[in-house]
């Protein structure tokens, strides 16, 4: 369909239509018997996720810019296991670079869950200057005691969104009982547990099946994940929560990435970087068609008394519980970021 006007940027079917046909793995030809190192890059994003044709991107020019010296073979789409599976993967070493989420990171690196404290940053502009500050200052480190390398820069994961197959969820009064899948990750749980939820932790590759087989009542994720995975065709209700703010990590593991010279570690970081700059733009660009988009394919999208749930989270002790967890001392570059949360 064209308008009058024309559209600045580039479309969603733009963006990711490589995507759709991603190999298994992607080789330059032209250094196709060059490479000295040789390594994996695996995701656990759906195809449709503006990360992965932004990551392989990166691998191909990582290609170029090492004449050949590096190879990075790219497995998108759980295609090496689940997210929990890819974890354990990279610290052993059987796979060399894995995207992640923070929220599932969390689970071997407790500190990453810091930007995913509920009902914490009001929207983006808190949210950059913090993770690629002090904030993400703080994270990376804990990342690298946990045995791993912070490649890049963070991506977007985007603000979290509650949906729904049988009701709207328009206050923490909604949520009493709710059974809601979240990420395998403990601050998620502990979160909606506070406002009263029973939630169950289902890894993003059986979130779709879990929801048509009625396993949970609904789950929550940023509006690119809602419609890459498809799940407007088993929800029918949008609760504009944005209730947390989630990071993509690119890690690397220490061993293969130490082994590296100097020049092509340079290159991947340079390379990665911009991959995640690129993204968080996609990302945005997105996001401001992505509401339109589901409306259209059934979704009813619903405002939300966010007060009521800060109050309820306050009056459950989760900001306590987690300042404890944190450390005073992370707990208050937090807040020097988004504001006190009580």
């Amino acid at each position: 369909m064209t308008t009058s006007k024309p559209r600045v940027g580039i479309s969603r079917r733009t963006l990711l239509q490589s995507t759709a046909a991603l190999p298994l793995f992607s080789i330059g030809t032209r250094y196709a018997n060059a490479a000295e190192f040789t390594y994996k890059l695996a995701t656990g994003q759906s195809l449709t996720q503006p990360i992965n044709p932004r990551l392989k991107q990166a691998t191909e020019r990582i290609l170029e810019a090492s004449s050949g010296k590096l190879e990075i073979r790219f497995f998108p789409a759980s295609q090496l296991g689940s997210d929990t599976d890819l974890l354990s993967q990279v610290r052993s070493g059987g796979v060399e670079f894995l995207n992640i989420s923070g929220s599932v990171l969390s689970t071997v690196v407790p500190g990453a869950a810091l930007t995913n404290v509920g009902f914490a940053f009001a929207g983006y502009e808190q949210v950059w200057p913090g993770i690629d500050g002090e904030l993400g200052r703080i994270i990376r480190g804990q990342i690298e005691k946990a045995g791993f390398v912070a490649v890049s820069k963070a991506s977007d994961n985007g603000f979290r969104q509650i949906t729904s197959s049988s009701k709207a969820i328009k206050s923490a009064a909604d949520l009493q009982g709710y059974r809601i899948r979240v990420p395998v990750s403990p601050i998620f749980t502990s979160l909606f547990k506070a406002l009263g939820a029973t939630p169950t932790s289902i890894n993003f590759n059986e979130l779709y099946t879990a929801l048509q087989t009625k396993l949970v009542d609904g789950q929550e994720n940023g509006l690119v994940a809602i419609e890459s995975g498809k799940l407007y065709e088993v929800q029918k209700f949008v609760s504009q929560t944005n209730h947390i703010w989630d990071p993509f990590w690119l890690l690397g593991n220490r061993r293969a990435f130490g082994a590296l010279p100097d020049n092509l570690k340079d290159i991947c970081r340079r390379e990665f970087d911009r991959a995640s700059m690129e993204q968080r733009a996609d990302v945005d660009r997105l996001n401001a068609s992505l509401k339109e988009q589901l409306v259209g394919k059934g979704l009813a999208f619903e405002n939300v008394d966010r007060a009521s749930f800060r109050a309820a989270l306050t009056k459950a002790g989760f900001y306590k519980e987690w300042r404890e967890k944190f450390g005073a001392e992370n707990w208050a570059v937090l807040e020097s970021i988004v504001g006190q949360l009580s």
